[in-house]
């Protein structure tokens, strides 16, 4: 029997999630910290040290952050499959029901849910139960590693946009022009990852470049407080 391998856009999920949060967040915070040094009226050299600061700083917490809590989520994911292996191999026959029960909430009539649930548990008995008990599937299984990476190097990324055009700008200019050019590309990542995940893309746009404005003003107005202040 020929097997038909559908492409589908949860097969992305774990990575893309990360990796726009990452970018996002690499924009975001780069940009306003950029924009909250240059408010306050200090040096060029000042203001690029601080984003530099920022773009090592964020990657490294990025990484650290998704690692540790998509790492928790592996545990328990863990976990519940050695509690679930350790009920097949002590009560097979309760979980047959329970395996049961779920097929005939979904649908399928009491005698062929039983055969059903038999034949699969047959098959790959945990695989079974993970995927319809428990809810953990290949797919969306965490993975630590792949998580840390995407965030880590997709801030970079993001971060470095802000910082490079700051880099070719005078103290003056750098408020202005960063929170142009961020906002641009704030609307470009949202566009991009919603047409990768299926999403409305206007929706997207507009959500992500609210929140960076919002953040991007917050620093300036911080900023320019302190500018004064000094």
């Amino acid at each position: 029997m020929l097997r038909h391998k559908e492409l589908h856009r949860t097969d992305r999920i774990g990575w893309l999630r990360a990796a726009v949060l990452g970018a996002n967040d690499g924009i975001v915070s780069t940009a306003s910290l950029v924009i909250g040094v240059a408010a306050a009226e200090t040096t060029h050299d000042n203001i690029m040290i601080a984003g530099v600061a920022g773009l090592v700083a964020g990657a490294m917490s990025m990484a650290a952050g998704e690692y540790v809590s998509v790492s928790s989520q592996a545990d328990t994911e863990n976990a519940d499959l050695a509690r679930e292996r350790i009920e097949l191999s002590t009560d097979g026959e309760t979980e047959l029901k329970e395996l049961t029960g779920i097929y005939v909430q979904r649908g399928l009539e009491e005698s062929l849910a039983i055969e059903v649930a038999k034949q699969l548990m047959q098959h790959d008995a945990i695989g079974a139960h993970s995927r319809d008990e428990l809810g953990i599937s290949e797919t969306m299984s965490a993975r630590p590693v792949q998580a840390a990476i995407a965030s880590a190097a997709m801030f970079s990324v993001g971060a470095a946009l802000p910082l490079a055009t700051a880099f070719f700008l005078s103290e003056k200019l750098i408020p202005l022009i960063v929170s142009v050019t961020a906002l641009f590309f704030l609307a470009l990542l949202g566009g991009v990852s919603a047409s990768a995940g299926g999403a409305p893309v206007a929706k997207a746009i507009a959500r992500v470049t609210f929140w960076g404005a919002l953040a991007m003003a917050a620093t300036a107005g911080i900023g320019a407080l302190f500018g004064v202040a000094a």
